[in-house]
């Protein structure tokens, strides 16, 4: 078994989601033989589900901010003097609409700093995991070959984390570009729209969306993407077979379920469950309202938040969990995130157990958040 060294693990919601999956899975299969989660954040004040208690223990835990280079030694350090066989770097700034220094120390230099001690000490596999959103848009799926454009300010330092590891020398480095996560106790993107339909069905409103059905918003499910993560570092580790040199000396692999989810997948899910008239703006109103989306983005936020927080009063949830009807400005914007998954599958071999969203695994989603008195 592996020895492995988990950067970021759990942290704060909504940070530290694919991190806290993975050690939950390392633990139930008993994949390694020992693990070090590490991040700043105690798992304490991480809105963890009762599930996660022995795979975050205490006694794996290391409290540590990654990205100070006064720290990452002690990150590393083993009483046995070994070095780590396996690093996930499953850090970085996941909420939208920060600024830039943000994300260049929470997620540019955290890597960076990461990926230098790494290479020091000689580990076998450093796992960086990055997002879709770097590619240049376009509603055909992007293949890892096709031309970047990251079009949040969050992917345009995943992308830099991503060139400055590949120049680190000595660094076994691989890379995922992940769509859009969901699953239990997601607090992100389609947890947004759930809870925004929540409130509509309070409302007894109709949701609109922007733009068109055809909008791509890939997606794939969080126990896959703990399952890739893994898979990885085992391919790599067995000496990367299948992998084509002509593709670049740092593997690089895109990560996304094969439902092609769009925004119509959502609409039609968000109709079936909660029972509520949905629309589409349609590419003029959209365009129309575009040029003013400041004022649309408060206009909802001011209508929705309100009622949920009535919601959450009239349900008895005294202590707000990280869901959230807002609705942050970067995600409105009228750019695809369609990914092409194929070689990834074809060179690991790697198949995936939740193969498209589906009204059931929504359901899933909401009764966890009523497992932990999130949902009102």
């Amino acid at each position: 078994m592996a020895d492995v060294v988990g950067q970021t693990v759990p942290t704060a919601a909504p940070d530290g989601y694919i991190g806290r999956f993975l050690a939950l899975h390392l633990h139930k299969n008993k994949l390694a033989s020992e693990v070090r989660l590490v991040d700043k954040v105690l798992p304490q004040l991480a809105w963890l589900a009762p599930e996660f208690d022995e795979a975050c223990s205490p006694s794996v835990f290391m409290q540590a901010d990654a990205s100070r280079e006064q720290s990452i030694g002690r990150v590393f350090d083993r009483a046995d003097g070994k070095s780590w066989d396996y690093v996930f770097n499953c850090g970085g700034e996941t909420r939208y609409s920060q600024e830039d220094e943000v994300y260049k120390l929470r997620s540019l230099q955290l890597s960076v700093i990461a990926g230098k001690e790494a290479a020091r000490r000689g580990v076998k596999v450093f796992v960086e995991v990055s997002v879709g959103m770097v590619y240049k848009p376009d509603s055909v799926p992007r293949k890892e070959t096709d031309k970047t454009k990251p079009w949040m300010r969050l992917a345009k330092y995943k992308l830099m984390a991503e060139e400055e590891l590949a120049k680190i020398e000595g660094l076994n480095l691989a890379i995922l570009r992940i769509a859009h996560v969901y699953g239990d106790y997601s607090s992100k993107y389609i947890a947004t729209a759930m809870a925004m339909a929540r409130t509509y069905q309070h409302l007894e409103k109709e949701m609109k969306f922007m733009y068109t059905k055809d909008l791509m918003i890939n997606t794939v499910h969080i126990h896959d993407v703990a399952r890739a993560l893994w898979r990885t570092a085992e391919w790599f580790d067995q000496g990367k077979p299948g992998w084509d040199k002509s593709w670049g000396n740092v593997p690089l692999f895109n990560i996304v379920d094969h439902g092609n989810t769009s925004q119509g997948t959502v609409e039609k899910i968000i109709g079936d469950i909660f029972n509520i008239p949905t629309s589409f703006l349609g590419q003029f109103l959209s365009t129309l309202a575009r040029l003013n989306l400041d004022h649309v983005v408060d206009d909802v936020n001011d209508e929705l938040l309100g009622p949920w927080a009535d919601l959450l009063v009239s349900a008895d949830i005294l202590r707000p969990g990280p869901l959230s009807p807002f609705m942050e400005k970067e995600l409105l914007k009228d750019m695809d995130l369609a990914l092409d998954g194929s070689r990834f599958e074809s060179v690991t071999g790697f198949q995936y157990e939740v193969p498209e969203m589906t009204k059931a695994e929504v359901e899933k989603m909401i009764e966890s958040y009523k497992r932990m008195k999130w949902w009102p």
